[in-house]
């Protein structure tokens, strides 16, 4: 709205390509789109439908995940005019980290993931297990699930784990359902405290299971600053702005039991948007 311009919003049902391609064409299709943003489902097949959004003369670019191998410069995909993402793979060498300190260096720690091809997800697993293969040579991946964004099916498989490994000492959610079902499980069989979460994203399950000693830790990523820059980059290119960065980072909070009730952090708790805006004035139509 500080921009003048209006955005046109929708949501898949699924996070999946099946249904994120027909509302990408139907987008596309419109005709009095300006520009448009999305965070990709799947890194490889969501390539070919935006390559067709672009090449109708649509200019894009992607906010939290990529399509190729994100390097927009000199990777293999170059149309996508920015990636405006926190990084990831980072974000998952942040959680494991903390989780084997928070374990004594010594243990049994298991990774609760989404699905193979999400580039964000798969960028958190590979820096969880970097950290843990180059610094902690005392703990133990026992094991990845792939839970679909599904948090029934996160706490089915949560529970085989701990069944199979009564002894578990740590569970990485990398995503929301990820450590929703993980804390579920853990809160439930009395263990928290015990088995050590540590939880990707501050929705509010996982603040409050922070609070109630359930999870460990919250990584919360910026999302307000990724859309804010979006449409900022959006506005800047279609003003004649040629020095867009292909690459644009954004940072991360890390959420303790001590510092979750400062100001300075509590900041980045995700809260839905409440449809309230400052101004209201024409302008440019960005898809979303």
């Amino acid at each position: 709205d500080a921009f003048g311009a209006e955005l046109i919003t929708q949501i898949p049902q699924a996070w999946n390509v099946t249904d994120q391609t027909p509302m990408l064409d139907a987008m596309v299709s419109r005709g009095d789109l300006d520009f448009l943003f999305l965070a990709p489902v799947d890194k490889n097949a969501m390539i070919a439908p935006l390559q067709a959004a672009n090449d109708s003369g649509l200019p894009l670019l992607t906010v939290d995940t990529y399509i190729g191998d994100g390097d927009y410069l000199n990777g293999e995909v170059k149309f996508p005019l920015s990636f405006i993402a926190s990084d990831n793979f980072l974000g998952g060498q942040i959680a494991c980290r903390a989780l084997a300190d928070a374990l004594g260096g010594t243990g049994k720690v298991y990774i609760q993931n989404v699905k193979v091809g999400i580039s964000s997800t798969d960028a958190r697993e590979a820096g969880c297990k970097d950290v843990l293969t180059a610094e902690y040579p005392n703990v133990t991946l026992v094991g990845v699930d792939y839970n679909d964004d599904d948090a029934t099916k996160a706490q089915a498989q949560v529970e085989a784990m701990l069944q199979s490994n009564p002894d578990l000492g740590g569970i990485f959610g990398t995503n929301v359902f990820s450590a929703q079902g993980a804390g579920t499980v853990v809160k439930n069989k009395g263990l928290s405290g015990i088995v050590k979460v540590v939880a990707f994203d501050a929705t509010s399950d996982a603040i409050n299971m922070l609070r109630d000693g359930t999870v460990d830790l919250v990584i919360a990523q910026k999302p307000s600053d990724m859309g804010y820059l979006a449409v900022e980059m959006a506005v800047a290119y279609l003003n004649g702005v040629t020095s867009i960065p292909k690459h644009i980072p954004t940072g991360y909070a890390v959420i303790t039991r001590d510092n979750m009730d400062d100001p300075n952090i509590s900041q980045f708790f995700y809260a839905p948007f409440d449809g309230t805006v400052t101004r209201k004035t024409a302008g440019l139509k960005i898809g979303f």
